[in-house]
């Protein structure tokens, strides 16, 4: 028996950037543990990363290329099945352009910059991801706003935190790990949580915000005007930094509380109280999350949000939203190569007229894209490449999803296992965990580290998401690619002086820290001030000023619905076991959370004769799926909260009951329910109905 190896890398199981020690004997991994030198996480890791040995060594894994033949999937050689790839693709683009081929990704997953440069070579303007409605449309408003993403610095000790919409000690995002709020948050801050939904956080609080699911950006509005109306703000950086105060105070007179009060559930008084303690009590950060960004308010409610801590004084100063300083290496949008699409082929890209923030940082609404598949207007997709994605089980309207991947002529799907989504492909490549690759992690967030993820093991015929990347582009006969995945990091650490086998020994590296950098030189916007009055919007021809609208299928938008769907649906319940529709065959994880689950108040369990552990069938103008109740007092008895991303990977067959309880089969992703200028998808709010199941 060999000796034991320590391997030091970096977790990838949800956005990842968390040290890990990988301990291998004979070629396998056989546990993990927190790397305590880690400085993002410090030892600590999450039910997610401390399962990925039952994943990487799933039997049910893919380990190999496949073909789907006349009588199933076939094996075949990373050669045939990179060949078949280039071969349908380069068909594709002699008869219809490389606009129609369509890539796509998953959530923040850490191949982005191999994944574009790909496309922007290939020349195709569609690129598929989630952040049309999950981070990158943060990052695209904040941009057009004060220039950058904003994140809360809990290392300068915030004596405030607003935590909205978010839980980060369950779902470690985009930049953020609970570990740092939970240190924060032990040292005394004060602590307002804005949720629907009475959770651990919640119970904790010093104040509790229960607002209507997706009136976020009016909430907005109410805190604005009691800190315009008892003058809480910073007059200075008011007057020195901040363009369009008055006319958004204009604006945010005509949000009274008593009219916020009406539109958000919460009680004004209780508005009043919150926005002093976050205006009064420096310093002060806001830990935003998505639910923020999954309606048509998204943009205004970004926008809005950062507004607050401009307002307040509270960005770029220690303990507050700062902007941190990357370390000295590319970034994925240098190594992406964005520059190499052709301008012709960028006017391309689907929905750029209409969204056009979400054009701006590169990306498409899937909407579009299906609407391309589905009726070849304004032009054809006939051919994609899917990467880390199950867009059956995680995108809105999941049937109509379903219909258009079943119409693309070649479909292509890198991933771990046959997924709903990836049964659907005539190809499948065998994705490689992050204990089989070599990465300059973390270089897509704003968080000021990268982070070495260093390769522990090779399992079966895996690739590595930017080696599948890399061979096929030089398949296609793409220049600028390497021979090696390792040059490829080399060429993004080359800023710094070190390669990557110095980087992987150092183990991250950390840009150095200034706060108020706009005091030497503004804000990175066309008035070098924070825009809450946009001049970029204001050219694109939208309203520059943020504003609350309300959700298309509400109470209040639709009453002629709630006679046949009286309650609010607020889907995208987190779990600490779960990263969207992944893990659901992972048996530690899966043994915590067997079964998706509904959460009712038990005034309405009892009105429609529901007991806790009982199948519920939860029904909107989309379409049925069902759930187990779980009784919580902590939600209104107006709104029904609900788990996403469920299919049953025991379920055997085609499909694996990809519609039973996936939640996106109820959600709409209408063109008029989308964020105007981003289009994020509304996934969060809309109108359903439950009954018993008859098969309890």
């Amino acid at each position: 028996m060999g000796d034991v190896k320590k391997i030091r890398t970096a977790c990838r199981n949800c956005h990842g950037g968390c040290g890990v020690i990988a301990y291998v004997k004979d070629g396998k991994v056989i546990k993990v543990e927190g790397n305590p030198e880690s400085p993002i996480s410090h030892g600590t890791m999450c039910s997610k990363g401390l399962a990925v040995t039952q994943l990487a060594y799933h039997p049910e894994r893919i380990l190999y290329p496949m073909k789907r033949a006349r009588k199933g999937w076939e094996r075949i050689s990373w050669d045939e099945a990179l060949d078949t790839i280039a071969e349908k693709f380069n068909e594709v683009i002699v008869k219809h352009g490389a606009e129609s081929i369509v890539i796509g990704q998953g959530t923040g997953r850490d191949y982005e910059s191999h994944l574009y440069r790909f496309a922007n070579l290939l020349g195709t303007p569609n690129v598929l991801t989630a952040g049309h409605m999950c981070y990158v449309s943060r990052v695209g408003a904040t941009l057009i706003t004060c220039g950058n993403l904003p994140v809360c610095d809990y290392a300068g000790w915030p004596k405030c935190i607003v935590m909205w919409a978010c839980n980060p000690q369950w779902t470690n995002p985009d930049e953020y790990k609970g570990e740092g709020f939970w240190n924060a948050f032990k040292q005394g801050a004060r602590l307002i949580v804005v949720d629907p939904r009475k959770g651990f956080l919640a119970n904790k609080a010093d104040l509790w915000l229960q607002l209507r699911p997706g009136t976020d950006a009016a909430l907005a509005m109410g805190f604005l005007n009691v800190i315009v109306d008892e003058r809480l703000y910073d007059e200075e950086f008011v007057a020195k930094y901040i363009h369009g105060w008055d006319a958004l105070v204009e604006r945010i007179n005509k949000y009274p509380l008593d009219l916020v009060e009406d539109i958000t559930w919460v009680k004004k008084e209780l508005i009043r109280e919150a926005a002093r303690m976050y205006a009064t009590t420096k310093p002060a950060c806001i830990n935003w999350g998505v639910p923020t960004e999954q309606t048509l308010n998204c943009t205004d409610c970004t926008r809005l949000l950062t507004g607050l801590m401009a307002a307040t004084g509270n960005l770029d100063v220690p303990g507050g939203n700062v902007f941190f300083v990357p370390p000295s290496v590319r970034t994925v949008s240098q190594f992406s190569r964005h520059k190499d699409l052709p301008p012709e082929q960028r006017k391309k890209r689907l929905g750029g007229d209409q969204y056009k923030l979400a054009s701006r940082v590169a990306l498409i609404t899937p909407k579009v894209a299906w609407d391309a598949i589905l009726t070849g207007k304004p032009y054809p997709l006939k051919a994609g490449l899917l990467c880390g994605t199950n867009p059956v089980s995680t995108r809105a309207n999941a049937s109509e999803v379903y219909k258009a991947l079943k119409k693309l002529d070649f479909l292509a799907v890198i991933d771990f296992f046959l997924t709903p989504t990836a049964e659907l492909a005539n190809i499948f490549l065998p994705g490689a965990t992050w204990l089989e690759q070599n990465h300059v992690a973390d270089n897509w967030k704003r968080h000021g580290y990268v982070v070495a993820r260093q390769k522990a093991v090779e399992i079966g015929e895996c690739w590595q998401d930017h080696k599948i990347f890399q061979e096929l582009g030089k398949k296609m006969e793409q220049e600028g690619w390497w021979d090696t995945v390792e040059e490829g990091l080399d060429y993004i650490l080359e800023p710094s002086g070190l390669t990557w086998e110095q980087f992987k020994e150092k183990g991250y590296l950390r840009g150095e820290m200034e706060y108020r950098k706009y005091e030497k030189k503004g804000f990175s916007t066309p008035t070098g001030k924070v825009e809450l009055y946009s001049t970029t919007l204001e050219k694109w021809g939208y309203d520059p000023l943020p504003k609350y609208t309300e959700i298309p299928e509400s109470p209040v938008s639709r009453p002629d619905l709630l006679e046949k769907y009286p309650y609010i649906l607020n889907a995208g319940l987190r779990t600490p076991t779960f990263f969207h529709s992944a893990n659901r065959m992972i048996p530690w994880l899966r043994e915590i959370r067997p079964d998706p689950i509904v959460e009712i108040h038990p005034d309405t369990a009892k009105n429609h004769g529901i007991g806790e552990g009982k199948w519920v069938w939860i029904e909107s103008p989309r379409g049925r799926v069902k759930q187990r109740a779980k009784l919580n007092d902590g939600i209104d008895p107006r709104v029904i909260v609900a788990e996403h991303g469920w299919w049953f990977p025991e379920m055997k067959g085609p499909g694996h009951g990809w519609d039973i309880s996936n939640i996106n089969i109820l959600t709409d992703n209408s063109h008029d329910s989308m964020d105007p200028v981003m289009g994020a998808t509304n996934l969060r709010v809309l109108l359903c109905n439950i009954s018993s199941c008859e098969d309890q």
